[in-house]
């Protein structure tokens, strides 16, 4: 191995460590008690020694989401040929990551703080967010296929938001009276994609 490979293996090494610590801390004190300092002294290290791989806390929160969105897009290998069904198999798996993920969920997609620092334009969400591009190109090959019709990039936030909202009562609403917590969700998707499939959904 060579001197080069063992620095890149540190720095990885490293920088999913401090992921890891700021996740904990997170879950700890909140999004409040997220500073550059109290995660390097959770770590044992100089605050210098993470500015070198995180300028500040927004770049922090930035790698938790991206983060987050790759775990959740390895979900998306879907077999289905027909991408209707497909998308379908996305929205559920999405729908299921939050059930058993709660805490990274919440992380990804409920803090104000996170999103708010965030400032993704449509071209980050199609091509660097894993888990939006894959259902963004699965919209577009029904679009392609005579399946779907209208504005790809709506009809992706559209089904997004509406699996987001199934989402997120399911790991919060856990009292609420469901029959059936997976019967729901499938209803939820299947409402969905009926709704996008039945008419042109215009630019948003």
């Amino acid at each position: 191995m060579t001197l080069r490979t063992r620095k890149e293996r540190y720095r990885s090494e490293l920088r999913a460590e401090t992921l890891t610590a700021a996740r904990e801390l997170i879950q700890k004190e909140g999004y409040e008690g997220l500073t550059i300092r109290k995660l390097a002294s959770r770590m044992d290290c100089s605050p210098m020694a993470l500015y070198s791989y995180f300028a500040d806390k927004q770049a922090l929160l930035h790698a938790l989401a991206t983060e987050g969105f790759e775990k959740v897009a390895k979900r998306f290998d879907s077999a289905d040929r027909d991408p209707l069904l497909a998308i379908r198999r996305i929205l559920l798996d999405y729908i299921a990551y939050a059930e058993e993920n709660p805490f990274e969920y919440r992380i990804l997609f409920m803090s104000i703080e996170a999103l708010g620092e965030l400032e993704p334009t449509r071209e980050d969400l199609q091509e660097r967010n894993p888990a939006f591009g894959a259902l963004f190109k699965l919209v577009r090959a029904c679009i392609d296929a005579g399946a779907l019709q209208g504005d790809p990039f709506a009809i992706t936030t559209v089904l997004w938001t509406g699996a987001h909202g199934a989402a997120s009562l399911l790991i919060t609403a856990t009292k609420f009276p469901f029959a059936s917590r997976e019967s729901y969700a499938k209803q939820v998707v299947d409402t969905l994609l009926s709704g996008v499939h039945n008419r042109v959904i215009a630019p948003i």
